[in-house]
């Protein structure tokens, strides 16, 4: 098992010291993320919690796993590896094969 636990249905208002405090009841924590909308900076309502030990993991999912933190139950479980993503996302321009025209309204009289 990771150390890492992804951890979900966080009220908006959590921080990163609420949950590292919350998670410091199952062992030492080593690193906690909290993910944040980059246009607005406001939390995502999920983040990553990364316990010292797999033993101290699997404790946190056990302790908080459906407890209620700010009025919402908690989804704790083992994060799972991050999928690659296709390359750089938004509009592709073409500019090759447009069609042929259709003539122009000049003729060339004789």
């Amino acid at each position: 098992m990771s150390n890492k636990l992804y951890v979900g249905n966080l009220s908006f208002d959590s921080t990163e010291n609420d949950i590292q405090d919350l998670f410091a009841q199952a062992g030492t924590v080593s690193e906690v993320a909290l993910m944040q909308d980059r246009t607005t900076g406001q939390s995502r309502g999920f983040g990553f919690v990364t316990m010292s030990s797999a033993d101290e993991a699997q404790k946190a999912i056990s302790l908080f796993n459906g407890k209620a933190v700010n009025g919402r139950p908690l989804t704790v479980n083992e994060a799972r590896p991050r999928e690659e993503r296709g390359g750089g996302g938004g509009p592709r321009k073409s500019f090759g094969n447009r069609g042929g025209g259709g003539g122009g309204g000049y003729q060339k009289r004789y």
